[in-house]
């Protein structure tokens, strides 16, 4: 066996050992062997769509008068603000597509308060830092602003103690102003002026202050860093206040310039809290604003019993199909099905775990699954036209090692194009399960291109490998039976 096979070898072993992990985990992490703190945890259950878990659909419809046109770059991108506002709030396998050019379908699986969920998504609240001079405004205050625009960034957030840069000695706020709730029907009738609106952050994400406890870092745009330098400057020992929807959440006073665009907002939040305020400050602004227009619940069609016996048919397929190959190509055939269950493992696997980068996995669907049992039949017909084209030069009179690589380049072809038609109908389905919201078939397009992916990776790479490491060595004179000759 010549190096590159080894090395081909080597790198199959360790990707089927990974696999295998992640097949047989419900979450993965990885801990520092030193510090025994954890580098790296993660989730990898099998996640069910709507029609095999049951759950709530929303149709989302853009919230302006039928007259007014809505660019569709627009709905895409308040598409994916509010499925990251989704994700970024806990609420896992949403599924969001555009539907026309003014709706947006939202699916929820398995979601026990979806309603809740949907009224976060909706809410578009204007986050401002406001000048409060030397005199603190109280957490819960509502108070006017000289701001009257519609920006909109975040929703409510429980009261934060400090906005500082966190290179610098933490400022000094007042404590008073993060506990003492006042009136909220006797707003103060003075007017404060808004220094900058959120539009001006650029990032938002969950750190810890200098004592450890969770906190909220962010950074700001070009613009808003100049802001936030001229004010933080100027205003030394003032209060600069934290205000959404003319609510104030709390009045930090301000300890040393912060004059390269980071801050943090700290303050006694637990963790949920702090990345509540971190999803609403970094997925805050729409696009386009939405409106429910239809919520209705989805009862799982198949449910636990009808996926347990899809699972079994899937496993007495797969079995006759490993049987077959066994029986008609002998021992390419035995190959062939190590390929196969190779094929298997590499799947789920990117099933559960996604591909970074690109995905963070798959929720399966009815079609789904039916998309993955297809594409096991496409995997199959590479290793058939293979094998053939094997058979024919060993009649031939080629040695085994030739008759491998010649088999293989000469079954090529056949195997790029078929998969190449495929994965264009697979682009095609995509397109229109994305345009029009059917997103049965979408997900049908998705695993059947990743089926297709895979399958090409194991008939190149892994069937190869494995014909080469096993066969090599062997004298066809001596087991012509052994190849179905």
């Amino acid at each position: 066996m010549n190096r590159r096979n080894t090395n081909w070898l080597i790198l199959i072993v360790i990707l089927l050992a990974f696999s295998l992990w992640i097949d047989l985990s419900k979450e993965i992490s990885l801990t520092n062997p030193f510090t025994q703190e954890p580098l790296f945890s993660r989730n990898v259950e099998i996640r069910l769509g709507l029609d095999l878990r049951g759950g709530l659909q929303t149709l989302l419809e853009a919230d302006l008068p039928t007259t007014a046109t809505v660019a569709s770059g627009d709905l895409e991108t308040t598409r994916q603000i509010l499925e990251s506002r989704a994700n970024g709030l806990g609420v896992s396998e949403v599924l969001m597509q555009t539907a026309g050019d003014r709706r947006i379908v939202a699916e929820f699986p398995g979601v026990s308060n979806p309603e809740e969920v949907v009224a976060a998504l909706q809410q578009t609240a204007l986050l401002e830092f406001v000048d409060f001079g030397t005199t603190p405004v109280l957490a819960g205050t509502v108070i006017d602003t000289d701001y009257e625009g519609q920006v909109s960034n975040g929703d409510t957030a429980p009261a934060a103690t400090a906005t500082t840069d966190p290179n610098q000695p933490t400022a000094t706020p007042d404590t008073s102003a993060a506990t003492a709730t006042p009136d909220a029907n006797q707003p103060p009738a003075t007017v404060y002026h808004t220094v900058m609106t959120g539009s001006d952050l650029k990032e938002a994400f969950v750190s810890a202050d200098t004592t450890g406890k969770p906190a909220v870092s962010f950074t700001l745009s070009s613009n808003g860093a100049v802001i936030f330098s001229d004010y933080t400057t100027s205003h030394r020992g003032q209060y600069l206040g934290i205000v959404l929807d003319k609510t104030v959440i709390s009045a930090p006073s301000v300890g040393d310039p912060i004059t390269d665009g980071s801050g943090i907002i700290s303050g006694s939040f637990t963790a949920e809290e702090a990345n509540k305020l971190a999803v609403q400050l970094r997925y805050g602004s729409l696009p386009v604003p939405v409106k429910v227009v239809e919520s209705r619940t989805v009862g799982a069609t198949l449910g636990e019993e009808s996926v347990r016996k899809s699972l079994v048919a899937g496993i007495i397929g797969l079995s006759v199909v490993i049987v077959f190959m066994l029986l008609y190509y002998r021992l390419p055939g035995l190959i062939a099905d190590l390929a196969l269950l190779s094929y298997a493992i590499f799947t789920l696997a990117i099933y559960k775990f996604g591909i970074p980068g690109v995905f963070s996995g798959v929720t399966l669907t009815l079609p789904g699954i039916a998309g993955f049992i297809l594409s096991v039949g496409m995997a199959v017909d590479a290793n058939i036209l293979i094998f053939e084209r094997l058979k024919e030069e060993l009649r031939a009179g080629k040695n085994i090692r030739q008759a491998i690589d010649l088999g293989w380049s000469r079954a090529w072809p056949s195997i790029r194009d078929s998969n190449t038609s495929t994965l264009i109908t697979c682009v095609i389905l995509y397109i229109f399960g994305n345009s029009f919201g059917a997103s049965m078939v979408k997900g049908f397009s998705i695993t059947l291109a990743l089926g297709v992916g895979v399958s090409l990776f194991t008939a190149i790479i892994v069937t190869r490998t494995f014909l080469h490491t096993v066969l090599d060595s062997i004298k066809l004179a001596d087991h012509p039976r052994w190849f179905g000759l």
